[in-house]
């Protein structure tokens, strides 16, 4: 192997290389818990729990009541559902299948969820039951075979369910009535079809396991491709680095992240699942108060975050009264947007524990760069290459120069797990993809000493607090507001998201739109982290020679 700078910067007892990775599909990991740990518990939720062997065993009953309404090997499935018990069953249950699981956001509109559905071709939707109404009016114009609805009170204790039921379901739209031929979860888990046998193809370990939406390099939803080996792979590579803290404990692990993005889908819970952590997802994050509350009940050794949650946390009465209750937490793990330095020290007060920060994207299915967890920190890098992950950095004129350290080019990787491509577009996947490396369009150096500095995009994704929105999405809504002649849209520092959604509007004449009035007009088109946090009214947009936009000088120009 070759003697790559950063491998001797590696914590003790991370390998430098974890090759050969195990040919297994990740129905064969969870059947291996079952049988080694049956009741360990994998699944942490309120009150209830669910243990390795009823993990397995409930869903091999959904994937058989699945395939009796007829998913087989290749369907797409959507998943649109926050973080609970039913979500991690159900993507099991589909991947016993050998279908492939496409989580989607829920808090997408009618219209994002029509292009997201219309890119994947998803034959079936398994729906939270709030999401339910919404997903009605896009079947208008796409077209399922089925809808399956679920409730958050099928994964709670006897009590807490009948207290839910009482309290919560009605007000907070869980009661809904389903449209003849869609089913409960609940339901189908009790029909005649599950625990009945029926044909099903098993998935082989290099099969599509995960559809997962990226808007790559050109801003449009794409589903980048992973297999079952690559999440086995990636999760590895990750646990590596987690084991310096958490050696060999079985430690809680907050599923807080959304498992729609790849972040939380391969980093953190591919990670308990590999290893047999039990894993505690959460619904929503952005409460604190009850993620306070499950972190005090359960005491999680990993709290995954954004910096906007480690501030709110940092923040928070309950957490600055000195109680303590972030003592339990050993290891945290920041990323999707930059964590600054001082953001980094207040939290790991709080908690006596470490709290790294990591840099990868979507199509590298979190190939990632992490920042040592004892060894040598420098500011303002993202970190170095996980074992069996290469970077390099390219000249961005002329790629297949490989630049110096210092000089600033393209990062470019490759590993193990990176994704197959996108779904059904050749052409834009061989652009991401040459010779078996990963063309990231992020722009950074490499140091002597292996560590990674990511100065600037090509891309011009904006990341506020973890989510990813692309400018031409919110420029395209903006543009249809009848005081707007042009608009521009860019990411800008922020101390509480770290980058924040900032449009700049030139009003057609003798109007001036309100930027509160805006704000409004966009909440009724696009999801909530999409709506731009500022907006500044400017007499012209900055443009280049032939016309384009000029985001980056946009960015440069922001004052607070």
């Amino acid at each position: 192997m070759q003697a790559y700078p950063w491998i001797r910067h590696y914590d003790e007892g991370v390998p430098a290389s974890l090759e050969p990775y195990p040919d297994m599909t990740l129905p064969q990991v969870v059947a291996g818990h079952a049988e080694a740990v049956p009741d360990e518990k994998a699944l942490l939720f309120k009150r209830a729990a669910v243990s390795w062997s009823e993990l397995d065993e409930k869903s091999t009953r959904l994937s058989k009541a699945l395939g009796a309404k007829g998913i087989v090997k290749g369907d797409r499935v959507a998943l649109i559902m926050p973080n609970t018990p039913s979500m991690v069953i159900a993507e099991l249950a589909i991947w016993k299948l050998g279908a492939i699981v496409v989580p989607m956001n829920p808090l997408y509109t009618e219209d994002e969820l029509k292009d997201v559905l219309r890119e994947c071709g998803a034959s079936a939707a398994i729906v939270l039951s709030p999401f339910y109404r919404k997903l009605q009016e896009v079947r208008k114009h796409y077209t399922f075979r089925f809808v399956i609805a679920a409730s958050v009170a099928y994964d709670l204790t006897f009590l807490t369910r009948a207290l839910f039921r009482l309290f919560k379901e009605k007000k907070e739209g869980h009661r809904i009535s389903l449209v003849q031929g869609d089913m409960w979860l609940s339901e189908l888990m009790e029909s005649e079809h599950a625990g009945h046998a029926t044909n099903i193809e098993a998935p082989l370990p290099d099969d599509p396991a995960l559809f997962l939406f990226t808007g790559g390099t050109t801003g449009r939803p794409k589903c980048a491709v992973c297999t079952h080996k690559a999440m086995i792979s990636s999760a590895m590579q990750i646990s590596s680095w987690f084991k310096v803290v958490l050696k060999d404990t079985r430690p809680v692990v907050l599923l807080n992240m959304p498992l729609f993005h790849v972040y939380s889908q391969i980093g953190v819970f591919g990670v308990a699942l590999v290893e047999g952590y039990p894993s505690a997802p959460v619904p929503n994050p952005r409460d604190l108060d009850d993620l306070i509350a499950t972190i005090r009940k359960l005491k999680p050794a990993v709290l995954p975050g954004v910096p906007t949650l480690f501030n709110a946390l940092i923040a928070h009465p309950k957490v600055r009264n000195g109680s303590n209750v972030l003592g339990s937490v050993k290891l945290s793990v920041s990323g999707a947007s930059p964590l600054i330095l001082e953001t980094k020290k207040r939290f790991e007060a709080l908690t006596g524990g470490h709290i790294i920060d990591a840099y990868s994207l979507t199509e590298a299915m979190i190939a990632s760069v992490l920042t040592p967890i004892h060894g040598m920190y420098k500011e303002g890098a993202v970190g170095i290459p996980a074992p069996d992950v290469v970077v390099r950095i390219l000249d961005p004129e002329d790629r297949h120069r490989e630049l110096v350290t210092g000089e600033v080019g393209e990062v470019v990787m490759r590993a193990p797990q990176m994704m197959l491509g996108y779904w059904n577009r050749d052409e834009e996947s061989a652009e991401m993809l040459r010779d078996g490396w990963l063309h990231t369009g992020d722009l950074g150096y490499m140091d002597e000493d292996g560590y990674l500095f990511i100065i600037d995009r090509k891309k011009d994704v904006i990341k506020p607090g973890g989510f990813q929105v692309w400018p031409r999405d919110v420029e395209e809504v903006l543009a249809t507001h009848p005081d707007i002649r042009e608009v521009g849209v860019a990411g800008v520092p922020d101390n509480y998201q770290g980058e924040a959604v900032k449009a700049w509007v030139v009003p057609r004449e003798e109007c001036q739109p309100d930027p509160e009035e805006l704000r409004n007009f966009c909440r009724q088109k696009l999801a909530g982290y999409k709506v731009p946090r500022y907006i500044e009214l400017i007499d012209a947009l900055p443009k280049s020679a032939v016309g384009k936009v000029l985001r980056r000088e946009l960015a440069a120009s922001h004052r607070l």
